[in-house]
């Protein structure tokens, strides 16, 4: 089963509160700018999917002093509710 982009979407916000933060925090704390992570972002107008990238997902790894596994055990494929 592939990973989905709600999968992706969710992980980053399960990663950001295990770290004690809100996603707007964990962009900060990346230096990125705050509103990268938020729920507005994920569709384009025309209702077209953003996925983070693997760039954004790098940061938040440096800043948190996290490895990639740490980031992956909050991906899930049964996507719970946020």
């Amino acid at each position: 089963m592939p990973i989905t982009h709600d999968d992706i979407w969710t992980a980053i916000e399960l990663f950001a509160r295990a770290h004690k933060m809100s996603c707007s925090g964990l962009a900060r704390s990346a230096h990125l700018d705050p509103t990268t992570f938020n729920r507005s972002k994920r569709w384009s107008r025309y209702g077209q999917e953003r996925w983070p990238s693997m760039q954004s997902i790098a940061k938040i790894l440096a800043a948190t002093d996290a490895e990639i596994e740490d980031f992956t055990k909050h991906l899930k494929h049964d996507s719970e509710s946020i």
